[in-house]
C-alpha cells in the first residue's frame, strides 16, 4: 500500500495480509521512507505540497491555487505542450506573453535528501532559476521521487539516452530566509506549489 494512500485514504480496515507484512518489517525498513523524507525536507524548505490521487484532483487543486492567489486571466510561462489543455480550460494565456505571473512545469525528479526539485532544459529551456517567475506550480508523480541528486542525474541519463538535456538545475528554497543564510546566497526563493500525482 502506498504511503500516500495510507496518509490520505479513508479509514479502511487493514487486511490481515497487510498487517502481517507491516509486522515483519525490519528496523531499517521501518526507518523513514523516501517519500516521507522528501515531503519533510520539501516542506521544511517552505514548499507547498498538495497530494492528488488522479488527474481530476490535479485539475481541481490547480484551480484552487488560481483562486487562492487570484491568478485567473494572468499570463503563464509554460514549455510543456501536455500542460496546455489545463491552461486553455482556465483561459490562461501562455503564448506571446511578456509578463508571466507564474511558471507551470513538470520536473525530472524530486530529491528526497534535500527536498529539492530537479529540472532540465526539457522543462525550463535555457532559463536559470533567477530568470523564472517568482511563482511556480510543479506537477510531478510519486514515481519521480529519488533519494539523492546523483539518482536524479542517473534517471536523466537513462531517460534521455541519446538526447541528453542541458541546463540541469535544482530549485531548493521556497521562501525567503528569515535571517541571513549564506547557504541561499545567489539563489532566489520561489513561491512553489507541488501537485504530486500518485502513480505507483
Amino acid at each position: 500500500m502506498s504511503l500516500f494512500r495510507k496518509f490520505f485514504s479513508s479509514n479502511q480496515p487493514t487486511s490481515e495480509e497487510e498487517k502481517e507484512s507491516e509486522f515483519n518489517l525490519s528496523a531499517s525498513e521501518k526507518a523513514i521512507s523516501i517519500d516521507e523524507h522528501f515531503i519533510f525536507n520539501f516542506k521544511k524548505n517552505g514548499g507547498k505540497f498538495l497530494y492528488c490521487e488522479n488527474s481530476h484532483e490535479v485539475k481541481e487543486q490547480f484551480e484552487n491555487i488560481l483562486e487562492e492567489n487570484d491568478w485567473f486571466e494572468n499570463e503563464v510561462l509554460c514549455f510543456n505542450p501536455t500542460l496546455f489543455p489545463l491552461l486553455e480550460d482556465n483561459k490562461l494565456p501562455y503564448t506571446g506573453i511578456t509578463n508571466p505571473k507564474f511558471l507551470i512545469a513538470t520536473c525530472e525528479s524530486l530529491i528526497a535528501e534535500e527536498g529539492s526539485i530537479l529540472f532540465s532544459s526539457k522543462q525550463i529551456k535555457q532559463n536559470k532559476p533567477n530568470d523564472l517567475p517568482a511563482n511556480i506550480i510543479v506537477i510531478a508523480k510519486t514515481s519521480e521521487i529519488v533519494a539523492t541528486k546523483s539518482d536524479g542525474l542517473s534517471a536523466i541519463k537513462k531517460k534521455y539516452e541519446r538526447d541528453l538535456p542541458t541546463n540541469i538545475t535544482t530549485i531548493k528554497y521556497f521562501e525567503k530566509a528569515k535571517e541571513e543564510d549564506f547557504t541561499q546566497y545567489g539563489s532566489s526563493a520561489k513561491n512553489l506549489y507541488l501537485l504530486l500525482l500518485e502513480d505507483l
